[in-house]
C-alpha cells in the first residue's frame, strides 16, 4: 500500500490548502464591504471638488496655473498602485504591465520616468528593473494613514511645479464590481482645460486671504483626492479579486480532493484484490 500511502499523504496537503484557501476567502469577504463603502464615500467628495475647481476657473480665466500648463514632455512622473499581498489572481500582474506598457510607449518617445510607488508589490517589481524610483509608500496596509498617501503625491507635485516633470500619470485598478477589475492609465497632469458645457452656468465664491491662495491650495487638494480615490479603488478591487480568487482555488481543490480519494479507493481494492489472490493461490498449493 506504499502508493496508497502517498495518495493519502498528498490528499492531507490538499485538504490543509483548502483550510487555507477557504479561510482567506472569508477574510477578503469580510474586508470587501468594508473597502467598497470607503471607495464609494470618496466619491461624490472627488466630484464635488472637481465642479468647485472648475467654477475657479471659469471665474478666473486670467489666472494661469502652473497645473494647467501644457509642456513638450522631456521626462513625465507615473504613480502605480499596488497591493501588498499577492493570491489575488492577476490584479497585480495586470497593473504592473499596464505600467511597464506605459513606460515602453514613452521610451520609444524619448521620454524618461520618475516613478512613485503604492504597495509592496510594486516595489518589489520597479527595485527588480532598477527603475528610477523617487518615492514610495510600501507596506501600503490596508488602512493607509493619509500622510503616507500624500508623502508621494507631495514629492511628485513639486517636482512638477519645479518642471522636473511635464507630465503625470497613475496606474491603478478600477472597481468596476466583484467579478470585473482593470487597470487604469488615468492622466493627472497637466489639468485639462474646463469643457464648454461645464462653463454655461458658474459663479464664483467669496475668498480669504485671496483667491489664488485659495484655489492653489484646491487644485493641490484635486489631485491628492484623485490619488487617494486611485488608492481606495485598486483595494476595493484587491479585496474582491482575492476573494473571487481564493474561491476557485477552495473548488479546484475540492476537485482534486475528490480525485484523489478516487485514486486511493482504486489502489486500495486493487491491493485488496491482490491479497486475495494470493491467499487463494496459496490454498490453491496446500
Amino acid at each position: 500500500m506504499a502508493q496508497g500511502e502517498a495518495i493519502r499523504s498528498k490528499i492531507k496537503s490538499a485538504q490543509g490548502t483548502q483550510t487555507i484557501t477557504r479561510a482567506m476567502q472569508m477574510v477578503a469577504a469580510a474586508k470587501m464591504p468594508k473597502a467598497q463603502e470607503h471607495m464609494q464615500a470618496v466619491r461624490p467628495y472627488a466630484d464635488c471638488i472637481l465642479a468647485v475647481m472648475s467654477h475657479f476657473r471659469a471665474a478666473h480665466p486670467e489666472y494661469h496655473h502652473p497645473y494647467f500648463a501644457v509642456r513638450p514632455v522631456r521626462r513625465a512622473g507615473l504613480l502605480v498602485v499596488t497591493s501588498d499581498r499577492g493570491l489575488a489572481g492577476a490584479l497585480n500582474a495586470n497593473v504592473l504591465r499596464a505600467a511597464a506598457g506605459c513606460l515602453h510607449a514613452w521610451q520609444e518617445q524619448g521620454i524618461e520616468a520618475d516613478i512613485g510607488v503604492y504597495g509592496n508589490k510594486a516595489a518589489a517589481f520597479f527595485r527588480r528593473l532598477q527603475a528610477p524610483v523617487v518615492a514610495q509608500a510600501a507596506p501600503l496596509g490596508d488602512r493607509p494613514p493619509l500622510s503616507a498617501i500624500l508623502g508621494v503625491v507631495k514629492v511628485m507635485l513639486d517636482a512638477y511645479r519645479e518642471g522636473r516633470i511635464d507630465r503625470l500619470a497613475v496606474v491603478f485598478n478600477h472597481f468596476q464590481n466583484t467579478m470585473t477589475q482593470h487597470p487604469v492609465v488615468d492622466n493627472v497632469l497637466p489639468l485639462p482645460e474646463p469643457k464648454d458645457q461645464e462653463l454655461a452656468h458658474w459663479w464664483d465664491y467669496l475668498y480669504e486671504p485671496d483667491a489664488h491662495a485659495v484655489i492653489d491650495t484646491v487644485f493641490d487638494r484635486y489631485i491628492e483626492t484623485r490619488i487617494h480615490r486611485a488608492i481606495l479603488e485598486n483595494q476595493a478591487s484587491e479585496q474582491a479579486a482575492r476573494m473571487v480568487a481564493m474561491r476557485a482555488a477552495t473548488d479546484n481543490a475540492g476537485r482534486l480532493i475528490g480525485d484523489l480519494r478516487l485514486a486511493y479507493n482504486k489502489a486500495r481494492q486493487a491491493a485488496i484484490t491482490q491479497e486475495l489472490a494470493e491467499i487463494v493461490s496459496g490454498a490453491s498449493a496446500v
